[in-house]
């Protein structure tokens, strides 16, 4: 589903995030129901959902938008394609750029930066966060594609 036609048809439903966000990731169109982990600048939440079964959802991290280190590269992405997660919409950057743009996954990211995030285990997991004039809250539906990033409180379908 494109989300322009998602926001056509549901208009009055939907938020739709302004922050312009890459797509880094070879699945560029996916959505899921949503989990969220709030961090920043350090990705071990991140990780420990990553490999977690995914049920084909969408992690949404918000690090805070910091520039300054990366919440995800290839081996965490990798994780999360096999666990079976659609997935992710960062907050923040990704490191191992040219690798995650072989992998059939959704990484949605600020940039890029390659070092390495610090490994305390500081943050919250499946707690509402907020960026691109969006809220996020686990069970959500986020959808995610060349356009950009839209959010529901359901599932959507044309049917």
């Amino acid at each position: 589903m494109k989300t322009a036609d998602l926001m056509d048809a549901f208009q009055d439903e939907l938020q739709s995030c302004t922050l312009q966000l890459r797509n880094y990731g070879r699945i560029i169109s996916f959505y899921g129901s949503c989990r969220t982990v709030k961090c920043q600048n350090d990705n071990v939440l991140v990780k420990q959902l990553m490999s977690t079964p995914g049920n084909g959802g969408v992690l949404v991290v918000d690090g805070a938008g910091s520039l300054e280190t990366a919440l995800m590269g290839d081996l965490i992405a990798e994780l999360g394609r096999k666990n079976g997660w659609s997935g992710v919409v960062i907050h923040g950057v990704v490191r191992d750029t040219a690798t995650l743009g072989t992998l059939d996954f959704g990484v949605k990211a600020m940039g890029s930066n390659p070092r390495k995030s610090q490994k305390e285990g500081v943050g919250e997991i499946d707690v509402p966060v907020e960026f691109g004039t969006v809220r996020f809250e686990p069970g959500q539906w986020v959808y995610c594609d060349e356009d950009g990033i839209v959010v529901a409180n359901r599932e959507l379908n044309f049917e």
